[in-house]
């Protein structure tokens, strides 16, 4: 047996720590500008309606979701330096695009569009980050390592909002540099505060980040891309078949896990906006601050999983995790009476749909006890009433909306590090690039079809349909991890080369 040196330790941890804030600044990418795209997007473009909102954010994961498998595949045979820098340089020049994206005369929102599929294409370094840290731990160290890779991932969910909450103070027409044309406000700021953090990056692995490789023992040895010229053992014990029907679960429960979290994220500003009448600039500082707090949740859950891991198991964990991510949504459903207000700008407009009769405001309206505002400069809020379930499905209160922001920020992260946790496991000793990769695509899947649900099940059907159909989707996922569970078990585990 090779023993492992100090300074391999020391270089191999060094650069895992890089990977850590690679995953940090992937996640603030998408983060940081998460409340303030619908806002923005009214203002730059007003032809843009709420379903485009949701192929925007969208947009962020069909680009990761078609570079990931291909930086993984790139990261399984040459030096992962190159696949990483490529990706962020990516990123920084598509945040850079981000705060132009109000110049153009007309179809400032496909700008918008094209922007953030970039910003999600370079953000598909993440498969290279997972398979780097997969490769470059043991098994013992694999349960800590992606806990603390998650929750570099969930610190850059808090502080990405942190610094759009921050930003706000800047206002909505901030500083205009007119050599440059660019206007300095609190849309643009934070991705150009991105983009600088992007530079850093690229200076931090070109300075720091080495290669290393170690297998289920902890042993280093020599891979396609080690750059290094110390001794390696040979890669032995690969030998042997990955359980493809375990890799196949995680990814299908991964892509639930993502899509219900992807969901709550969307839903967020739309839903406070209507069920409590914020305006633009309430509901992005207001949602910051809650989604700032359910981070710090996180970080603390990805914590304290480290250790009850060792006890309960990565399993009990993930099964744990999907039950209470259940019981959040399941709170969020309308249960009361009372009906949300209504947009009365929206009346005044005569923008009532045909398919609404005048009868059927009127005792809403008697209900609301209100007057439509006289001024028509003042921003309309409420629930429009082109969303025809505004008239007749009760509203959330907001303890339902906290008591629910709580629960998806404790089941959240257990399912996120417990399913990376497994499925590196699972795949053992070989090259996990192109698998991690087909892993973060699954879940930018999920990220594609989250906004998109909700644009359009929210909509037209309202949240009573759209949390319902949420809470059926995760019962099938626990349906699915009892049927695998005594499958998803380590790769060395299974051919007896470690106890479990």
């Amino acid at each position: 047996d090779v023993v492992e040196t100090q300074d391999h330790y020391k270089s191999r941890w060094r650069s895992i720590w890089i990977m850590y804030l690679t995953m940090f600044l992937s996640s603030v990418g998408f983060s940081i500008v998460i409340m303030s795209v619908w806002p923005y997007l009214q203002k730059i473009d007003p032809t843009a309606d709420a379903s485009f909102l949701g192929w925007i954010i969208a947009s962020y994961s069909i680009g990761q979701m078609v570079a990931s498998p291909l930086f993984g595949l790139w990261s399984n045979y040459r030096p992962r330096r190159e696949p990483l820098v490529v990706s962020t340089a990516i990123s920084v020049a598509a945040n850079c695009l981000y705060a132009y994206v109000h110049i153009p005369h007309s179809h400032n929102k496909y700008y918008m569009l094209t922007a953030r599929a970039l910003v999600g294409f370079g953000a598909g370094n993440v498969a290279v980050v997972r398979s780097y840290i997969a490769g470059a731990t043991s098994l013992t160290e694999r349960t800590s390592a992606m806990a603390n890779t998650s929750a570099c991932q969930a610190i850059g969910f808090i502080l990405g909002p942190v610094f759009q909450t921050c930003f706000t103070l800047i206002g909505e027409e901030g500083i205009t540099w007119k050599l440059i044309h660019l206007q300095l406000n609190m849309y643009t700021a934070p991705v150009l505060f991105g983009a600088l953090l992007g530079v850093i990056n690229i200076i931090l692995i070109f300075a720091i980040f080495r290669e290393h490789r170690v297998d289920d023992l902890g042993r280093p040895f020599k891979s396609i891309n080690f750059e290094g010229e110390e001794s390696a053992v040979l890669d032995q014990g690969a030998e042997g078949t990955v359980d493809h029907v375990a890799v196949v679960a995680i990814n299908v429960l991964f892509f639930v896990i993502l899509f219900v979290f992807a969901v709550f994220e969307t839903i967020a500003t739309p839903l406070t906006m209507d069920m409590y009448s914020w305006t633009r600039k309430e509901a992005v500082f207001y949602n910051g601050i809650i989604l700032s707090v359910v981070g710090i949740e996180s970080v603390i859950v990805f914590m304290v999983v480290k250790t009850l891991s060792k006890k309960i198991g990565e399993r009990a964990i993930l099964h744990g995790g999907l039950l209470i991510v259940l019981v959040g949504f399941f709170i969020l459903l309308p249960w009361g009476k009372k009906l949300p207000n209504i947009q009365w700008q929206e009346i005044k407009n005569n923008s009532i749909p045909r398919t609404v009769s005048t009868e059927m405001l009127m005792p809403f309206w008697s209900l609301q006890e209100m007057q439509p505002p006289s001024n028509h400069t003042v921003e309309p809020v409420g629930c429009p009433v082109s969303q025809s379930w505004c008239l007749n499905t009760p509203m959330s209160y907001l303890a339902q909306y906290i008591s629910s922001d709580i629960l998806i920020g404790l089941g959240y992260p257990m399912c996120n590090v417990m399913s990376y946790t497994l499925y590196s496991k699972i795949l053992g000793p070989k090259p996990q690039g192109v698998y991690m990769g087909w892993l973060t695509a699954s879940g930018s899947g999920a990220r594609i079809l989250g906004p998109v649900f909700v644009s359009q099940i929210y909509t037209h059907l309202g949240p009573r349909w759209a949390f319902s159909l949420i809470c059926a989707v995760v019962v099938v996922s626990l349906l699915l991890l009892e049927i695998v569970y005594k499958r998803l078990i380590a790769f060395s585990v299974r051919y007896g080369r470690m106890q479990e």
